[in-house]
């Protein structure tokens, strides 16, 4: 057995016995190499460190605990958290809302949503009334609703009337005219479930100019882990919310497209758009110079 094989049989294993705790160096032990070997192995082959693999995954079966309506409280135990004021503190990085809402499924949260009739197809938004926290493009409105419904069951979900969540209509009128134009607008609020290292890629895409790109590595090696370029394409593939996060400007190393959930025919016309409506803006920069 290689050292891929058994790195990838100790995930395995890892994710059996999230709820124990797992030292580097059992961990290594169990794979046959030292500690250090390991440690390098592992995030070259994974794209994330052994400790950081163990949080993801004691992070899964604490959500699964909750969505199985386990009371709050056994499901920190029982995912092998020691501590509820260690989980709660970082609830909202890791779960987007409280491990209550997160147990209920959106129990209690309103949701409004509306579609749009872009030039790159049908988009659903739906937001809170903190932000918003799905944006997604679907071939017909009642696939759409049925994959919002999926990730909020117990939500009240409505369709958007005004005046009742007026911020909804300005953040869909937002998005319509970035489809639309190719430009970007002011940085809208999001209300979203991320584990800390997708927050970390989240965020960082945002912060690429408008018809740019960066490859995954690049990605990844902005973030401080050059390994963890798989890592970070896992990360733009269970993105929720296109193009405010837009994961549709990174690409793979070689230039191709690399892969969209949405569609490469549609990341190619994003960028396209993108790309146009900088280069239009540039050249009237130096028209006015």
């Amino acid at each position: 057995m290689n050292d891929v094989e058994r790195i990838r049989e100790l995930c395995r294993y890892v994710e059996a016995h999230s709820d124990e705790a797992l030292p580097l160096r059992e961990l290594a032990q169990r794979a046959g190499m030292s500690a250090f070997h390991f440690a390098r192995r592992f995030k070259a082959v994974v794209g994330v460190t052994p400790k950081q693999f163990a949080a993801n995954a004691r992070l899964r079966r604490f959500k699964e605990r909750l969505a199985a309506d386990t009371a709050i409280e056994g499901a920190i135990y029982e995912a092998g958290y020691g501590s509820p004021s260690r989980v709660y503190e970082r609830a909202a990085r890791n779960l987007g809302m409280t491990p209550a809402q997160y147990r209920a499924a959106g129990r209690g949260v309103a949701i409004s949503y509306a579609t749009l009739l872009t030039p790159v197809g049908l988009m659903l938004v739906g937001a809170t009334d903190r932000g918003i926290c799905f944006a997604q493009f679907g071939e017909s409105e009642e696939a759409l609703l049925e994959a919002l419904r999926s990730e909020y069951r117990s939500a009240e979900i409505a369709p958007m009337r005004a005046p009742e969540h007026p911020q909804l209509a300005a953040w869909a009128a937002a998005i319509a005219r970035h489809l639309e134009t190719g430009r970007p607008e002011a940085e809208l609020p999001l209300d979203v479930r991320a584990t800390a290292f997708q927050m970390r890629v989240w965020r960082f895409l945002q912060s690429i100019p408008s018809g740019d790109v960066r490859s995954y590595g690049e990605v990844a090696a902005a973030l401080g882990d050059p390994n963890a370029a798989r890592a970070v394409a896992g990360a733009c593939a269970r993105n929720p919310i296109a193009i405010v996060i837009p994961c549709h400007r990174v690409i793979r190393a070689s230039g191709d497209l690399g892969g969209y959930r949405w569609g490469l025919d549609r990341k190619r016309a994003l960028l396209d758009r993108e790309r146009a409506a900088a280069s239009t803006s540039a050249s009237g920069d130096i028209r006015r110079r």
